[in-house]
């Protein structure tokens, strides 16, 4: 796959058009390519000297671990995104990442980062962009959280993953492939399994969106997007602003 086709190229135009340099610094961060299976932990939390990964293939989520041992998954990440790309910056990783399918993803090092960042401005414009988006994303985690109804986080949740999907040319308004599981979304949206598939069920029944066998289906779309009060704004994926 050409960087001009790479999920993380998409991503970024939605911000900002870069030029051919700007293009080929990108593509200096895709030089290590690698591959992992589902279930293995590419960020540790607590550890030191970490390095970040751009995601081209599959899913993985980030979480942090409690001392009594559940689990708070704080976002999902699909082609295009960054993974860890704070630790690369902090001195210890503040949150693990791990994959939920076998994955692709070009890992980067400090080094390539503060070096592409320093040669090519305009680029690290889009990364910020790109991580100001990931901040606004957790931001609106926490609304849902503290003050969404059940079916409220869930269909918020899934119409936030269709629009990032349909951004990577993975998804429309019709629906997705998902391949999450009911205790991945239990502990994204601070529920029980057994709540999770409740939630499903009523949705479903309710004739807004169906998830099953691995897809998301939106029966519904605008019903369910007024349901979640969901607004894209926060996603500021319209165009680009920076020319």
């Amino acid at each position: 796959m050409s960087i001009l086709q790479s999920p993380l190229m998409r991503k970024l135009s939605a911000f900002v058009a870069l030029s051919d340099d700007d293009l080929e610094i990108l593509a200096r961060f895709h030089r290590r390519r690698r591959t992992f299976p589902s279930g293995h932990e590419l960020v540790h939390e607590g550890h030191r000297n970490q390095s970040a990964f751009i995601l081209a293939e599959g899913w993985a989520f980030s979480y942090k671990m409690l001392p009594n041992g559940d689990r708070q998954i704080v976002d999902f990440q699909i082609p295009g995104d960054f993974l860890g790309l704070r630790s690369t910056l902090f001195r210890t990783s503040d949150h693990s990442v791990e994959a939920i399918t076998p994955i692709k993803a070009s890992e980067v090092l400090t080094s390539d980062i503060l070096d592409g960042f320093a040669q090519a401005p305009r680029l690290a414009v889009a990364v910020l962009w790109a991580a100001s988006r990931d901040e606004a994303m957790v931001v609106e985690h926490l609304v849902n959280l503290g003050r969404r109804l059940a079916e409220e986080r869930m269909a918020h949740l899934l119409l936030e993953l269709g629009a990032r999907l349909t951004l990577a040319d993975m998804g429309d308004r019709t629906g997705f492939d998902c391949p999450l599981t009911q205790y991945h979304l239990a502990d994204a949206l601070g529920l029980t399994a057994v709540h999770v598939n409740r939630v499903l069920r009523h949705l479903r029944e309710e004739g807004l969106v169906t998830f099953r066998k691995g897809h998301v289906t939106f029966d519904d779309f605008e019903a369910l997007t007024d349901l979640a009060g969901f607004d894209t704004d926060y996603l500021d994926q319209g165009g680009p602003l920076l020319r």
